[in-house]
């Protein structure tokens, strides 16, 4: 693996105590090219713009896919992640539903360690800080032919991030948007799936939310996703989660808290749930909690949610559910508390 150290840090110009969310980027960034059959010249260099031609498949035909993690700091000065082997298998799993080449996974660590050995002075200790850690695929060849590309590159590129959100959000059900359609590509990493989701978005905060919880494509009659996150719901004591499909996305986050409330105890069901058993139980007084679930914010309770014009406030409890297994997720990732569950991974 060719490395290419950057000439000057831009580490010094930083505000860590201000940071928003992916605008400030490490010193460097991974990159390879794939080409006749196979992926070629891996490289660390300098993070920098890159070059492509107006014809780029990509820009066209949508062929890009992208996965998130972070890594973490503990009080020691070592460096983790955080269950990276189920990203890279997704990242593999988006890329056949794109019919793009794999990547071998010896690739994909080495350049992933290497890049962050290179930049862990961009890793703050404490809770709340990481590295966001960004990589993504997408079709090279310079050509407007309506079939799949024959060139491709990866990069991985790393941001200091604080947490993402401040508190606690407001969410709009959705009664005529759908996140995904069935046979769709819900359950990839596809870029698409996110800039389809801007216009609702934009629609919902006109309405005073933060974002929208999804439902079915079919009926908008069950609860799928909230936003980017991966959604539960606490009706009484029992933790309510939807079922993956090919509509929903496989959140490492989600599978980490179905696990450790299994651990706890807490009785988990992982059912179809319908917006009116929702709205059912918040009549009732049963509906105790909702919260969103993903890489960028962990765990992040939900203050209400709207849903035919009406909304529902969802008061704070002591000892919640969301603040529980938000707790023990971050203490694993900060390597604060043993892991049971192997899910810490070294940065030798």
């Amino acid at each position: 693996m060719e490395i290419i150290h950057s000439k000057k840090s831009k580490f010094k110009n930083v505000d860590f105590n201000n940071l928003s969310f992916g605008t400030f980027f490490s010193d460097h960034m991974f990159m390879c090219k794939y080409s006749y059959g196979s992926w070629k010249n891996p490289k660390i260099l300098p993070y920098g713009s890159i070059s492509l031609d107006p014809s780029t498949s990509s820009f066209h035909y949508g062929q890009a896919i992208f996965e998130g993690m972070k890594a973490y700091k503990d009080s020691k000065g070592k460096v983790w992640l955080f269950r990276p082997e189920e990203n890279f298998e997704r990242m593999n799993r988006s890329s056949l539903r794109l019919n793009m080449p794999e990547l071998p996974k010896d690739l994909f660590f080495k350049g992933l360690t290497n890049l962050l050995r290179i930049d862990s002075e961009w890793i703050k200790p404490g809770i709340g800080n990481s590295l966001y850690i960004r990589p993504f695929i997408f079709a090279s060849s310079p050509n407007l032919q309506a079939a799949p590309s024959k060139e491709y590159m990866f990069f991985i590129i790393c941001c200091p991030v604080k947490s993402y959100y401040g508190g606690r959000v407001d969410v709009l059900i959705s009664e005529k948007y759908s996140r995904a359609a069935s046979g769709g590509v819900g359950y990839a990493k596809a870029a698409g799936n996110y800039a389809a989701q801007f216009y609702p978005t934009s629609l919902a905060e006109k309405e005073g939310c933060n974002q929208i919880i999804w439902t079915d494509a079919n009926n908008h009659e069950y609860l799928e996703e909230a936003g980017t996150m991966n959604v539960f719901f606490r009706i009484n004591d029992t933790l309510i989660t939807s079922p993956l499909n090919d509509r929903i996305l496989d959140g490492v986050t989600r599978k980490s808290v179905i696990q450790l409330a299994d651990n706890l105890k807490i009785k988990t069901e992982v059912r179809p749930i319908k917006v009116e058993e929702i709205i059912s139980s918040h009549k009732k007084g049963e509906l105790k909690e909702i919260f969103g679930a993903g890489t960028a914010v962990v765990v992040c309770p939900i203050s209400s949610f709207k849903f035919n014009d009406k909304k529902y406030e969802i008061s704070q409890i002591k000892d919640s559910f969301a603040d529980i297994l938000k707790e023990k997720i971050t203490s694993i990732q900060y390597n604060l508390i043993d892991d049971p569950f192997g899910w810490r991974f070294p940065v030798n």
